[in-house]
């Protein structure tokens, strides 16, 4: 029984999976919620280094936001490991780099960024908004398309950016790229769920998938891997 394990072999249970061909949403902070962007600079520097690294280890990049603390990523790996050799190549650049830059030493990021694995059909397009919604969350713009620092201008209006590779789902929106982008437009125009909002936010802080029970189960298959939450708790008998 799983809470019966000590802390340890419970941790060894929710091992991060990142399986080739599905989605990821990824989120990392600055430690103690300091500031890991200082200057537009700093953000240009982060994304040359994101497109270099998604490049070398093949993660199509679908949907990114760079924030004061902390960043967010809408990904797909094509190989199993591609997102971690991704990330740790560009964490160890990036905090070079700040450093260096700032005169200091020591951490900037809070550990290990955090991932959950996402069903395309049935979350993708809200994870989108998720992630470039933040901005506006957070009061900084009262449109996303006043925020330069992430991709809702190449997936609602067309702005050139060679990080992107729009996945399947943003594709499916139109037949060409002027009846996608207003159709991403439109989904904008509706306020995501509390629920949902809540559920993105729950699943990726404890490392969890965000599909349905046969995705979930699915996943588990795959990666012999827990990617549920499990309530405490002994299971409940059956009732005759």
């Amino acid at each position: 029984h799983l809470s019966s394990l000590p802390q340890t072999q419970q941790m060894a249970r929710l091992k991060r999976i990142t399986p080739a061909g599905i989605p990821q949403h990824i989120i990392q902070r600055g430690n103690n919620k300091q500031a890991c962007f200082a200057s537009e600079d700093d953000m240009k520097a982060y994304l040359k280094w994101l497109t270099d690294f998604a490049n070398k280890y093949k993660v199509n990049i679908h949907a990114w936001v760079l924030m004061t603390n902390h960043i967010h990523l809408l990904c797909t790996p094509t190989t199993n490991d591609g997102i971690g050799k991704m990330m740790q190549s560009l964490g160890r650049m990036y905090v070079g780099y700040f450093n260096h830059t700032y005169k200091r030493t020591g951490t900037l990021w809070e550990g290990r960024y955090k991932s959950s694995i996402i069903q395309s059909e049935r979350y993708l397009l809200s994870v989108y908004r998720y992630i470039e919604l933040n901005p506006v969350r957070a009061d900084m713009v009262t449109n996303p398309s006043e925020y330069s620092w992430s991709s809702y201008n190449f997936n609602a209006l067309g702005i050139a950016n060679n990080l992107i590779t729009p996945h399947q789902e943003y594709l499916s929106l139109g037949d060409n790229e002027k009846t996608r982008r207003e159709a991403y437009i439109e989904l904008f125009k509706t306020q995501i769920d509390n629920k949902l909002l809540s559920n993105i936010r729950q699943n990726i802080n404890k490392g969890l998938a965000l599909g349905n029970q046969a995705f979930i189960k699915e996943i588990e298959i795959l990666t012999n891997a827990r990617v549920s939450s499990r309530k405490a708790g002994r299971p409940k008998k059956n009732v005759k």
